[in-house]
């Protein structure tokens, strides 16, 4: 079982910066694939950043190429999304999940449903 704990959420004008942060137990974090999701109010979830178990290999969403970066600390057991020129629209609750199984996706970000573990959430609101 892996806990995964989100955290560095909050509020922030448009154009600012903010990091979120995920803090895994267990000892095998270093080998699970990491992703962040998003889902705003009336909105399904959707795929933000992943990022391979050695941080080699990176997807992002169109909408957030160019300003957001994920990155991951195994020493830590944290993976980090660095989010820069935030926008209105990028208000929603943070998701991050972990694949232990590391699945393959045909080159592309694996969807949801691929990832077996997942936090409880932390709230970005970017105001306009």
């Amino acid at each position: 079982q892996v806990q995964l704990v989100e955290s560095g959420g909050g509020l922030v004008q448009a154009g600012g910066s903010l990091r979120v942060s995920c803090s895994a137990s267990g000892s095998y974090f270093s080998s699970y694939a990491m992703g962040w999701f998003r889902q705003a109010p009336g909105k399904e979830r959707e795929f933000v950043a992943a990022i391979s178990w050695s941080g080699s290999t990176k997807y992002y969403s169109d909408s957030v190429k160019g300003r957001f970066t994920i990155s991951r600390d195994n020493a830590k057991n944290t993976v980090y999304l660095q989010m820069n020129s935030l926008k209105p629209e990028d208000t929603a609750v943070y998701y991050c999940a972990a694949d232990p199984e590391n699945a393959y996706c045909g080159g592309r970000a694996c969807g949801a449903h691929e990832y077996d573990y997942w936090g409880q959430g932390t709230q970005v609101t970017v105001s306009s």
